[in-house]
């Protein structure tokens, strides 16, 4: 007979929820995981991974449409969509069979289906519209994710429009697209298609892409992606949309005039909205602000017993924020000595070329604090990796507290910047001073120089620029 009692049952088995659960059964609890369509959840499966994989292929279409910088020589070179759509679902799927494993070594209960809340530590599975059973625990988890948002009037068909999901798995190549949307998912697609040789063009409603970056990197990325033949339109809105039989026409608006701009394909990348519908959350005191379940600092929700992780409880909607939580949120379960998330340690990448990645503090919001601030640069024309890789573009930007020397906040621009970040955020969550990373070794040759030298820049003691 299957097992229905259980000490903690997480709904969702994304990163956050995978997560918890293995960190549950490593403490001794009985744990379960309620999934109704991918383990690895949203992130593994159509997301994060399957997307990277898709950049990859961009990364190799751009070194091999500059191979006479490398001393090399090609006639002619093509890529099949197919085979770069297959590699990348591939990649997922090879994960997704990882994360499987991973729960069962760990002896992880999964009970596939949808999960709704019945109130009293209570939850009812169902599996197309058939019951599969219930089930109780002291502690549930709701880890279930989010999805795309949507704009009145630009509804996604998934035809000649489409969220993220479709973006993944296109049947065609279009020649002419157009991005409603500019921070990662946007600007990652926006590089991904430019890339392979569509004509791309991202609107943008605010007055800068990136907006959640600092606007010194925002500004210099926007430069990059203009050099690589993508158009940008901020402080802009995109009104009716005509679809026609293979293509659709917008009406963007912007500085006071109309255009009408005809693209093959549109994709929508204008933010995700929490799934909270139809989990039982009206059996419960649970609240929700937003589209998002509110919760408190260690992810307690309304209702005693009942917790929420990942982005069904908000901002940053990042992978490796969830799976934070869902450690956080088991251990204070579980009675260990644990700390709150402090939000400013949480590192984000954008896996564009060029590549962005911050943590902390932008210039301007420091100021905005109250600091008086000391800030750092260093360009990657002065660092010998960087001109050595092709990749002379790019720019690294620290913020220090003028007075205590604290970290505040790191910014960069350019090539693998999403693997260096997370030494600046380390030095952040070990709260760092200047004068630690300044005494730090850093080997030579490699990209790490310029953190180096940005934190030398702020204290006017750069050397090799």
């Amino acid at each position: 007979m299957a097992e229905t009692q259980f000490d903690v049952i997480i709904v969702g088995g994304g990163p956050g929820g995978y997560v918890a659960a293995i960190r549950a059964a490593q403490l001794g609890m009985k744990a379960a995981v309620v999934e109704r369509e991918h383990l690895g959840g949203i992130c593994l499966n159509w997301g994060c991974i399957p997307t990277k994989a898709l950049l990859r292929s961009a990364e190799v279409a751009h070194i091999l449409q500059h191979l006479g910088d490398y001393g090399f020589s090609a006639k002619e070179w093509a890529f099949d969509l197919s085979k770069v759509v297959d590699r990348s679902r591939k990649v997922a799927g090879q994960l997704n069979r990882g994360v499987t494993g991973l729960l069962k070594k760990n002896k992880v209960t999964v009970i596939d289906g949808h999960a709704r809340l019945l109130g009293k530590g209570r939850l009812a599975v169902e599996k197309d519209g058939k019951p599969v059973g219930e089930y109780g625990a002291k502690h549930i988890i709701l880890a279930t994710g989010a999805r795309a948002r949507e704009l009145p009037g630009l509804e996604a068909d998934q035809k000649l429009v489409w969220t993220y999901r479709k973006a993944m798995v296109p049947d065609v190549m279009p020649k002419s697209l157009l991005v409603i949307g500019s921070g990662a998912i946007g600007i990652e697609f926006a590089s991904f298609y430019a890339a392979l040789g569509s004509k791309v063009t991202v609107v943008e409603v605010l007055e800068r892409i990136l907006p959640a970056e600092d606007e010194e990197i925002s500004a210099f990325a926007r430069k990059q992606f203009e050099k690589r033949g993508l158009r940008i339109v901020t402080g802009a809105k995109v009104g009716k949309l005509a679809k026609g039989p293979d293509n659709v026409t917008v009406t963007i608006e912007a500085g006071g005039k109309a255009e009408d701009l005809t693209v093959d394909r549109v994709i929508l990348a204008v933010g995700i909205t929490g799934n909270v519908e139809n989990i039982g959350l009206e059996n419960t005191k649970v609240k929700t602000e937003r589209n998002h379940i509110v919760v408190d600092e260690w992810l307690r929700t309304g209702e005693p017993g009942v917790y929420a992780i990942g982005d069904v409880v908000g901002a940053p909607w990042l992978a490796h924020k969830a799976s934070h939580e869902g450690v956080l949120c088991i251990e204070k379960i579980a009675g260990l000595d644990v700390h709150p998330m402090d939000v400013r340690n949480i590192p984000g990448c954008t896996y564009s070329h060029p590549q962005i990645a911050s943590v902390g503090l932008s210039e301007k919001k420091a100021r905005e604090a109250g600091h008086e601030v000391r800030v750092g640069r260093f360009p990657f024309i002065g660092n010998g990796k960087a001109i050595a890789l092709g990749e002379p573009e790019g720019l690294v930007k620290t913020v220090f507290d003028a007075k205590s020397g604290e970290l505040l906040g790191a910014h960069m621009v350019g090539a693998e910047v999403t693997e260096l970040i997370q030494g600046y955020t380390i030095a952040k969550t070990m709260e760092t001073t200047e004068a630690e990373l300044m005494h730090t070794i850093f080997p030579h040759p490699t990209l790490s120089e310029m953190m180096h030298e940005s934190v030398l820049d702020a204290y006017g003691r750069t050397i090799h620029y």
